[in-house]
């Protein structure tokens, strides 16, 4: 009789220890609605010299947040976070970034560059994971293409005022150039939540 109790109580610890398996694996699969426990991390990068605007500079979808327009290139504006939050067209996968993909979650769109070559425009495509699409934040805070070291996302030396905020937002080109130690304050970036 020992031994059946023994069994029994042996059977009960083993089904314990399956179900607080189960139940360990299924936690954060998605339900009935498909709403999942998201892991991503949004930060935004930033300019490191504020150069004009104390909130400092950050990429930028043109447009207004949520109304971004993700046809159009990037540019540099003012940063967001001032009020509070990063902005869904500033927000930036920071994990990603660590593996060289330059995601904005929001918008589901990655930057790329439009050619390898001086002077060329950051747009915004679907992510494919071609050599375009695959960028470097190095330890020095200079970004550049994986295809070309040589080329560093540049902030430009001129601004134009943007339509809102108090004062006024600014707003400044984005381009890749030569890396420089001449630009060091419009090459030189950060990322922070």
């Amino acid at each position: 009789m020992k031994n059946l109790l023994f069994i029994n109580f042996l059977s009960s610890e083993v089904f314990l220890l399956l179900f607080v398996v189960i139940v360990s694996c299924t936690k954060g699969t998605s339900d009935e609605n498909n709403s999942t426990i998201s892991t991503t991390s949004i930060v935004e990068i930033y300019l490191l010299e504020n150069l004009d605007d104390p909130r400092g500079y950050c990429i930028d979808i043109k447009g207004s947040k949520t109304d971004a327009n993700i046809n159009q290139p990037l540019q540099a504006h003012t940063c967001y976070s001032y009020q509070g939050q990063v902005s869904v067209d500033q927000g930036f996968d920071e994990f990603k970034i660590l593996n060289n993909e330059f995601i904005i979650p929001f918008f589901d769109v990655c930057m790329e560059i439009k050619s390898l070559s001086e002077s060329s425009q950051i747009i915004l495509n679907p992510c494919n994971n071609n050599i375009k699409q695959k960028f470097i934040l190095d330890n020095d805070g200079k970004i550049y293409p994986e295809g070309d070291k040589g080329l560093c996302i540049t902030i430009s030396e001129t601004y134009q005022e943007g339509g809102g905020g108090s004062p006024i937002h600014r707003i400044r080109n984005l381009s890749f150039e030569i890396c420089s130690d001449k630009l060091i304050s419009y090459q030189t970036w950060g990322i922070r939540k």
